[in-house]
């Protein structure tokens, strides 16, 4: 495979100059002033993004969508709260969402409904000529990736996930410190998504959380929709916390790419032993088969020929980790330990050093301009960010921070997760969803960022 140092060599000045890249598009729609904003879905987490645009004087909005009254009746409490017009209602079927897109007076739409309602709404948002702030996962199969991206690229509508992890206070800091080279050259990162969902997994219907082992149509929020892509379905089936930030250090689709995975998954055991443990053997769910393993771990290898790993753990009783790992020529961090290592720099070779004084040292500008405004915003603070940076591409008519290459890339990683694993553990090859633009693009993440 020819490297991209190799490709450069080849490729004349002019040649480059003439492409046109992805980044450059120049998105329609834009608005001076406030940002009119719609939300699709109002459940739990539609409620936070709700809570933090209110917040805003320089959004409005002008529509709420959800099938559910309850979750109707809990947003317009927010609005009440902070004394701010109520918004147009939709509701009823499913489909409801489709009357809200019709109306004119919106920029973009934020959609939080279940992961099989992602991949629909948003293309139907972007052909209505709306732009996109998406909740994490952006489809279920590559061929839903590659329709995103085109469609993206057809309507100059910006597709943005609301990856939030990407703005982890220590990630962002350990994020600066790889750009100023403190690591040295990296060679290897971890990340992955292991937090003990069993509580959210299952319900008894009354309350958010805990209570029962019920799901499907017995279940309360989450616990409606996502245990079931348990029981049908066996891969990374969220990566984006753990692969976004780390794709952001490696220049992923700006000048590096993921080039190939491998999957495994470990027996699955932990949902069924929940259900015996709280709701007894004869219970109708402990029938259940679930596919998903419990521990699904996934190397990928990129173009420079860094290594990722990844693990998606939700199945099992532990403490919330997403396990990253950056390590190069010169040291590492964990967050595990929340300890890092670098040579020549550290008091005591061989031995782990608090990484607490290098994460204030090198706090990123970011988190130093906006502390203030993340006060009381969900995630730590991160929430606010993947908010404010979509209004302010909106507000700005440029490309969101996060694109729709990323969100096809980083979620392309499902799919091919459940292939690699239906195939022992094959070596599976990524799209590339740049069409080698990934070459020429600049990595400008957090860096010209509002």
């Amino acid at each position: 495979m020819i490297s991209r140092r190799d490709f450069v060599k080849q490729t004349t000045i002019a040649t480059t100059a003439a492409v046109v890249m992805p980044s450059q598009f120049l998105f329609g729609n834009a608005t001076e002033g406030k940002v009119r904003l719609a939300f699709i879905g109002t459940g739990l987490r539609g409620q936070d993004h709700v809570e933090l645009a209110l917040r805003r004087t320089d959004v409005e909005i002008v529509a709420i969508c959800d099938t559910q009254q309850l979750m109707i009746d809990n947003t317009l409490q927010l609005f009440k709260k902070a004394e701010r017009p109520l918004p147009k209602i939709f509701t009823g079927d499913n489909y409801a969402y489709r009357k809200l897109l019709e109306l004119k007076n919106i920029d973009a739409v934020i959609i939080s409904t279940p992961w099989e309602w992602h991949f629909t709404m948003a293309m139907d948002a972007m052909q209505a000529g709306k732009h996109v702030g998406c909740e994490v996962i952006a489809g279920a199969t590559i061929d839903e990736m590659w329709q995103l991206v085109h469609t993206s690229e057809q309507t100059k509508m910006n597709y943005m996930m609301l990856e939030n992890v990407c703005y982890r206070r220590d990630v962002m800091a350990i994020m600066n410190m790889v750009r100023q080279g403190m690591f040295g050259e990296v060679v290897h990162l971890q990340g992955g998504y292991q937090h003990d969902l069993r509580e959210v997994k299952f319900n008894d219907g009354k309350q958010p959380y805990g209570g029962g082992v019920e799901f499907g149509d017995k279940g309360f929020s989450e616990a409606k929709w996502r245990t079931q892509h348990s029981v049908n379905r066996n891969g990374d089936l969220y990566p984006t916390h753990g692969v976004g930030p780390l794709a952001m250090m490696v220049d992923i689709n700006r000048g590096n790419r993921f080039v190939s995975l491998v999957s495994y998954a470990s027996k699955t055991r932990g949902l069924h032993n929940y259900i015996v443990n709280k709701g007894g053997e004869n219970h109708p769910n402990a029938k259940v088969r679930f596919k998903l393993g419990d521990v699904v771990t996934t190397m990928i290898k990129t173009q420079n020929e860094e290594t990722i790993l990844l693990q998606h753990d939700t199945s099992l009783p532990r403490p919330y980790s997403l396990g990253f790992r950056v390590q190069g020529t010169k040291g590492l961090w964990m967050d595990v330990n929340k300890s890092l290592y670098i040579e020549d720099v550290s008091k005591d070779a061989h031995k782990w050093e608090e990484a607490k004084p290098y994460l204030e040292k090198y706090d990123h500008p970011l988190w130093k301009k906006f502390a203030n405004d993340t006060v009381g915003a969900g995630h730590g603070g991160m929430d606010f960010f993947v908010l404010h940076q979509f209004v302010e591409a909106i507000k700005q008519n440029k490309p969101t921070p996060m694109d729709v290459y990323d969100a096809a890339v980083w979620c392309a990683i499902t799919p091919l997760s459940e292939q690699s694993i239906a195939l022992g553990g094959a070596n599976v090859d990524f799209p590339d969803f740049t069409k080698g633009h990934w070459m020429y693009r600049k990595n400008n993440f957090a860096l010209d960022e509002e």
